[in-house]
């Protein structure tokens, strides 16, 4: 059983280290077993939550609850029976905190207007898995789920957890010391980029520094920092979750920027690629040289086509964050 406890607490330690770089903050207890509210439905009296996150949403006025199913498991136990089984029972579990009294009186905030789902988070703790997990992903849509209309469940595989993990990591690298660069500024300084949208006008910016569901499972994670002691004023960080084999990759990159009038002098602008094709950087190079040319000649010498050529590329290095079941035993310190 103590062994059982300490691979379940590899997910627990990872999921807070990574998440609290995404500004995620975590309400309530831990490994909490809360009352069912459909008990004959659901054929249980009590339901668990590992961890409760949240985050403000920048286009709302609504906080957004994360109710956490956290799962460490070895390469054999990643099958089909045991995810259907996870995503069943979170369904239950989001669509009771959704009426439970006693889940808010845990976990909500006053005086705000709450937006519950639920997140499966499968950590491989042997790095051994190597199967294609969106293949069991799509045969789940046999799952039976209890889930209210407008909810979400997300699921996290060993695949996406990888991704997030080099990106915080990334991060964390960056603040100290660095070839090439200035170190990143300390965490007040930065917040995750969302552009004003026509339709949906950004309500919290001053609070909603976090990277949400939707661009934690996207292609593409922006980072804005300030640092008005150098020459930029702001910096943006493109962390994209693409092989960057073709140059119209990084044309599309410079297109959202360029539609976002971000291609502008005082920001200095930096994309990160994990999982980088070997002509990455060539391929780059090319998109970055097709696109001054495709600008008219009036605007070939242009403030933009100079910002366009100073964008910067880098590879990200590959980590894999291990813990040992024995040192997470013994802490306890």
């Amino acid at each position: 059983m103590a062994e059982t406890a300490n691979i379940a607490a590899m997910a627990e330690r990872l999921s807070n280290e990574l998440f609290a770089e995404f500004f995620w903050s975590i309400t309530g207890p831990m490994n909490s077993n809360w009352a069912c509210e459909k008990k004959e439905q659901h054929k249980v009296t009590t339901h668990p939550s590992d961890v409760v996150f949240y985050y403000d949403d920048p286009y709302s006025r609504s906080r957004v609850y994360v109710n956490c199913d956290l799962k460490s498991y070895a390469k054999s136990s990643i099958t089909f029976s045991a995810l259907k089984g996870a995503l069943e029972s979170l369904s239950k579990q989001v669509s009771c905190a959704e009426v439970s009294d006693e889940w808010r009186q845990l976990y909500i905030h006053p005086n705000v207007t709450p937006s519950i789902c639920g997140l499966l988070f499968v950590y491989n703790h042997d790095g051994e898995y190597d199967k294609e997990f969106k293949t069991h992903l799509r045969s789940l849509k046999s799952a039976q789920l209890d889930l209210p209309k407008g909810s979400r469940l997300i699921v996290l595989g060993p695949e996406d957890i990888f991704w997030l993990d080099n990106v915080r990591y990334e991060i964390v690298q960056m603040r100290g010391r660095r070839t090439g660069g200035a170190p990143l500024p300390d965490p007040e300084h930065c917040r995750y980029f969302y552009p004003q949208l026509v339709r949906r006008k950004n309500l919290e910016l001053g609070h909603a520094r976090a990277a949400t569901l939707e661009m934690l499972t996207s292609q593409l994670i922006v980072l804005e920092y300030d640092r008005h002691e150098q020459n930029e004023e702001k910096g943006l960080i493109l962390f994209y979750r693409g092989e960057g084999s073709r140059p119209e990759e990084f044309t599309y990159l410079f297109d959202y920027l360029r539609s976002l009038q971000l291609l502008k002098e005082g920001i200095d602008i930096e994309i990160k690629l994990l999982n980088a094709s070997d002509v990455a950087q060539p391929m780059f190079q090319k998109a970055q040289q097709v696109y001054v040319d495709g600008l008219s000649d009036a605007s070939r010498g242009s403030p933009l086509a100079e910002r366009v050529k100073q964008i910067r590329f880098k590879r990200m290095s590959q980590v894999l964050t291990r813990f040992s079941d024995i040192e997470l035993g013994m802490d306890y310190a």
